[in-house]
């Protein structure tokens, strides 16, 4: 049975969305408001605290009350988690690309005059040509 991390799960499922990771973005800069996050969107505050209150799930936003508004902050750990399992598959990817770029990068073997008079053999046995000295039909 194949185990999933439930964090890496929701963080991806949490990154996923576009304004999310346009809220996340904002976060970068520091502490921000409900308010100041809703901004450069176009959508209600409730809608933006549905997205906040996505991040927060995952992890990835924690909130704080100070009097009537809130606050969100940027906690890193679910990315580091996130950013940790895609160096594993970065790494095999290079390493792939190394290998293609090494062989790509070799001589060909020097082609042999017995192998290409071979090969034009296969070539004029698989098609067959036409008798062109026959007389059709019509003549």
């Amino acid at each position: 049975m194949v185990k999933y991390s439930t964090t890496l799960d929701s963080t991806f499922g949490a990154l996923a969305d576009p304004t999310r990771r346009a809220i996340l973005a904002s976060l970068m800069l520091g502490e921000a408001s409900m308010s100041d996050l809703a901004g450069p969107h176009r959508m209600s505050l409730p809608a933006v605290m549905k997205h906040v209150r996505v991040l927060q799930q995952a992890g990835l936003v924690s909130q704080k009350k100070v009097g009537r508004t809130r606050f969100c902050q940027l906690a890193p750990t679910p990315l580091k988690q996130a950013e940790d399992w895609i160096a594993q598959y970065r790494r095999f990817w290079e390493g792939a690309f190394d290998s293609l770029e090494r062989f790509l990068s070799q001589d060909p073997p020097p082609e042999n005059e017995k192998d290409k008079q071979k090969e034009e053999q296969k070539e004029k046995q698989s098609w067959p040509h036409r008798n062109r000295s026959r007389k059709t039909r019509s003549s």
